[in-house]
């Protein structure tokens, strides 16, 4: 194993960035400063509450919002489980709910939930790039949808939707859209004032902040209910003393994002494009996802003859670490193929044998081709080992809605 490890899996979560670090330092060491309730009326308080709503600001700014209408979570998931039940109980008049089918397990299994108490809901298929049909996605919607959701790019896949496009048959329908940009934000140009989306769910360590922390951004104007009730702090709809430390490093990361976007694009899709033409250039291995509406940064290789798994681990044993897939549900129960690539038509075979290489702001060219290398050697090696290369694998149906 080489002594220096080569992280290759940003699309799980990004190193804290050392100025992030800096700015959070304050209210993590406590004292007068950082000991403050944002909901006290003392000076240390003050201190805090000031240090909130700056941060808010900054997220705002990301995404072309403005201040009052961000509101803190603890993170992506949480943002997301608000926008969709919190919509649907807004509208407890309408029972029916629209999703794609290569939504995060955050929107896919709370409209699980909706199903379970009584809603109906529908499921818009995708093409074998993953990107879901603007025409398709407004022809499901109905007088009695309570919601729709749409990721703005894929966990897994890294495919870029049409959610412009989506957001607009949205809005002449007067459905609320939910819209998961987890994985966009901080690497995709965002302007809500653009995309008229209802919610929009962002996190943290997605882009260089702390894990822990996340924004859900609120139209002016959207009703929300809350699942959470507490004191209620973030517009009562997040109750709850906030993470004063976390949101400072959350703004503090957004506001670095912002600044170097461009940058970072730039450098990412430089280092992408070099891994996708070395990896594909060995026989068998394809690019998963729209090869070009997809991610700066994010790599979905399916690699035939081999198990996602087995590459993962031994890639992990040479100093590089990569994805097989959501890192939220690479630990949930049973081992399942997974929904997204089965949705883009692929059989269980090839959705088992798709690793994801997402890289970062700081990553080497050397370090990539560094990677290829291992990438190289550990294909061949376990395609020796394995009983199944070459062998025909039976397809899988798959339905494009239910």
């Amino acid at each position: 194993m080489q002594e220096s490890r080569v992280y290759l899996d940003h699309a799980a979560t990004t190193p804290l960035d050392g100025r992030v670090l800096e700015a959070m330092l304050p209210h993590l060491r406590g004292g007068a400063f950082g000991a403050g309730n944002p909901s006290s009326l003392h000076a240390p308080g003050v201190a805090a509450r000031e240090a909130l709503e700056e941060a808010r600001g900054f997220v705002a700014r990301l995404v072309g919002a403005t201040p009052e209408e961000i509101l803190f979570t603890s993170g992506g998931t949480e943002s997301d489980n608000l926008a969709v039940l919190g919509l649907a109980a807004a509208s407890p008049e309408k029972k029916h709910v629209v999703v794609t089918a290569v939504e995060h397990p955050a929107v896919r299994n709370a409209a699980a939930h909706l199903r379970s108490v009584g809603y109906e809901v529908t499921t818009v298929g995708v093409d074998a790039d993953g990107l879901v049909s603007p025409d398709r996605f407004a022809e499901a919607l109905r007088p009695d949808t309570a919601l729709a959701a749409v990721m703005w790019a894929n966990n897994e896949v890294g495919a870029v939707q049409p959610v412009e496009e989506v957001a607009r048959a949205c809005e002449e329908r007067g459905v609320p859209l939910h819209v998961d940009a987890v994985q966009a934000a901080g690497r995709l140009p965002m302007d809500v004032s653009r995309v008229p989306a209802s919610t929009l769910a962002i996190s943290s360590h997605k882009l260089y902040g702390p894990q822990g922390v996340g924004a859900l951004y609120v139209r002016a104007g959207v009703h929300l209910e809350p699942v959470v009730f507490g004191g209620g702090q973030e517009g009562g709809l997040r109750s709850g003393t906030e993470n004063v430390a976390g949101a400072v490093g959350f703004g503090e990361a957004a506001r670095l994002a912002a600044g170097e976007l461009e940058e970072r694009t730039r450098r990412e899709r430089g280092l992408l494009e070099r891994i996708v033409a070395g990896a594909t250039a060995l026989p068998g291995v394809r690019l998963n996802g729209h090869p070009e509406k997809r991610l700066p940064n994010n790599a979905h290789l399916r690699v035939e003859g081999v198990e996602a798994e087995g590459l993962v681990l031994f890639l992990d044993a040479l100093g590089y670490a990569v994805g097989s897939g959501s890192a939220c549900a690479s630990h949930s129960a049973g081992h399942k193929a997974s929904p997204v690539l089965l949705a883009m038509g692929q059989n269980e075979r090839e959705a088992f044998s798709a690793i994801r290489v997402t890289v970062g702001k700081s990553n080497t060219p050397e370090e990539v081709d560094g990677f290829l290398e291992a990438f190289c050697t550990a294909v061949t090696k376990l395609r020796e080992l394995s009983p199944l290369y070459g062998k025909p694998a039976s397809p899988v149906a798959i339905s494009g809605q239910q």
